[in-house]
């Protein structure tokens, strides 16, 4: 007796396993958020929560994949920003969007073992670890959870190069002030440039730091989410 083949009979239940947990990242995100690399053209990334190089000197708990994620609103005005920057040769590098609180936690418990200063030189070598709290640098929330504020650059386009902003990302201390008077006139006027472009699309800036800018009108504005970026 002739048995027809059922063609999809010869595919390995492995294979098909994969396939069917072959589905886009994306679909994992929460209603309301997107990936930033896919709604923003260009953009460049350098999720440093993700690797060893930031104040805490390792990888951050719930940063699983170098990626940054942010509410559609703010995705969709910081493609506005990278659309009016690239008519100047000039485009965004961003380090951080939405933040778990998972990650917060960490940086809670990072700032309470003051035997740990790998990174002081870099980050904070003027101000005291145990002044971390008390200065507003550490908190228990943080703006970032509710998915709507950025941490960013500027670079040029076809070097990739930042512009000088004066400190690193992430510098804890007065010079990170986007209007500090110690900061020579050309890092001023970068500091303006991307201040200027950030808020006349939406963006409040912090007065402590110049890389961090939150949406005015953000969609969640008293929820704090902890789903890891992967």
């Amino acid at each position: 007796m002739t048995h027809s083949r059922n063609p999809f009979c010869s595919v390995p239940l492995a294979l098909a396993l994969c396939l069917l947990l072959a589905v886009p990242a994306l679909a994992q995100l929460p209603e309301g958020f997107c990936y930033v690399a896919d709604a923003v053209p260009g953009v460049a990334l350098d999720v440093r929560y993700c690797t060893n190089h930031n104040f805490v000197g390792e990888p951050v708990d719930g940063y699983e994949a170098p990626r940054v994620i942010l509410t559609v609103q703010a995705a969709r005005a910081l493609a506005g920003v990278q659309q009016a920057l690239a008519r100047f040769g000039l485009g965004l590098k961003v380090f951080d969007g939405y933040r778990p609180q998972r990650a917060v936690d960490h940086f809670v418990r990072w700032a309470a073992d003051l035997d740990d200063t790998r990174m002081k030189a870099e980050f904070y070598p003027d101000v005291d670890k145990a002044n971390l709290f008390r200065d507003g640098y550490i908190a228990a929330k943080s703006g970032h959870s509710r998915g709507s504020t950025v941490d960013l650059t500027i670079i040029g386009l076809t070097t990739g190069e930042a512009l000088d902003m004066g400190t690193p990302f992430d510098f804890f201390g007065p010079a990170s002030w986007p209007d500090s008077p110690a900061m020579p006139a050309q890092v001023r006027a970068n500091r303006a440039l991307l201040q200027g472009v950030m808020v006349s699309h939406g963006f409040r800036p912090l007065p402590e730091e110049w890389w961090h800018f939150t949406l005015e009108d953000e969609p969640f504005p008293g929820t704090y989410f902890d789903f890891p970026v992967r």
